[in-house]
């Protein structure tokens, strides 16, 4: 029997990584949990899930692993009602914004259970908007503590890269403080900037006049109010801390106004550490459209596989592997350049017998 996975929460990131867990292989069955009709049929449109649940019940038992996408202030209550049928042998995730609280909660509630924060998004939510390129080479915040069981700790590792992300492993506390200075504070800056616009008696002008930098610096408040909200509110302590911090910087600037030396130093201290931000390229590359394929583990697999789109002239632009799994077999990706090549090739390899996604 294959690994069955649950995703509960089907929302932007919990249809990512629902649709990673599929396109990859990683997953037999994909069980999709939401009380949202609607969602659950979205997902299921996008291809997200095998299975969809609006109740929980005596199928959760048969998880192999759970991933908790809900929003950050149901997580705990959602946990406590999954567990009376989760299997003593189940292995738990959440993908929550924070995880100082989450984590001290769910490790007594939930088996094998490790806290995670996969730092991906965009501000257009909801799980029509989920694709699995989101996670592809994000950094994958892991939080174990003291009593997380180091096997739990290789596998969430083994799931992360399987989906194309980067696990690091951060203390909960410590996560929740930087988060709150590279996420939480600057969302609560971009409300700000924005609110601050919108009650300017010349707020029509200003609208007009805005250009990219202020659209670039005030985006992340374009994403919904409700879950900025709640990912905000459960980091309260480390995000007062921060913006107590933030207040001292803009005072400081302030007092620069008057010092040109001083301000230019601030100024290029700034410079130098925007320049030295890692950037992951994802956004600039031309657009490919790929079809994932599941070979035998076996010598000329590949040389098969392209060879079958070759002799009915099937342009091939890109080839990846995904994944070498322990039971044998690997998942390939193919990228071609065009919609109209993606579909040729997937009624090429169905018919020559192979497992596509």
């Amino acid at each position: 029997m294959g690994v069955e996975v649950g995703v509960f929460g089907m929302g932007l990131l919990g249809g990512s990584v629902a649709l990673g867990l599929r396109e990859r292989f990683l997953a037999e069955v994909v069980h999709a949990y939401d009380p949202d009709p609607g969602a659950l049929e979205a997902a299921l449109a996008i291809g997200a899930c095998d299975v969809v649940h609006t109740e929980l019940g005596p199928w959760i038992a048969e998880l192999d692993l759970g991933v908790l996408a809900a929003p950050v202030r149901a997580l705990e209550g959602l946990a406590r009602s999954i567990a009376p049928f989760a299997t003593p042998a189940s292995r738990w995730i959440d993908i929550g914004s924070v995880k100082g609280p989450v984590v001290a909660a769910l490790q007594d509630i939930l088996p094998h259970f490790v806290g995670t924060h996969p730092m991906a998004g965009r501000e257009t939510p909801g799980v029509q908007n989920a694709y699995a390129g989101l996670l592809q080479s994000a950094v994958w915040v892991v939080t174990p503590t003291p009593t997380t069981r180091p096997a739990d700790l290789v596998e969430v590792h083994h799931l992360i890269t399987g989906l194309g992300a980067f696990p690091v492993d951060i203390a909960p506390d410590t996560h929740d403080r930087l988060v709150a200075r590279i996420s939480h504070v600057p969302y609560l800056l971009a409300t700000a900037l924005n609110l601050w616009l919108a009650n300017d008696p010349d707020r029509e002008r200003l609208l007009f006049l805005a250009a990219g930098g202020f659209r670039d610096l005030t985006r992340v408040a374009s994403g919904s109010p409700a879950m900025s909200r709640d990912m905000v509110i459960e980091n309260r302590g480390p995000v007062r801390e921060a913006l107590a911090d933030l207040a001292h910087v803009i005072a400081t600037l302030a007092e620069s106004l008057d010092d040109p030396d001083g301000l230019l130093e601030l100024a290029t201290q700034a410079k130098r550490t925007r320049d030295a931000l890692p950037i992951v390229r994802r956004s600039f590359l031309p657009r490919v459209y790929d079809v994932v394929v599941a070979i035998p583990d076996r010598p000329m697999e590949l040389a098969n596989l392209l060879m079958t789109l070759g002799r009915d002239a099937i342009n091939v632009r890109d080839v990846e592997v995904l994944k070498i799994r322990e039971t044998g077999g690997e998942a390939i990706r193919v990228g071609f350049g065009s919609a109209d090549d993606q579909e040729r090739a997937k009624a090429s390899l169905v018919q020559a017998g192979y497992r596509i996604r």
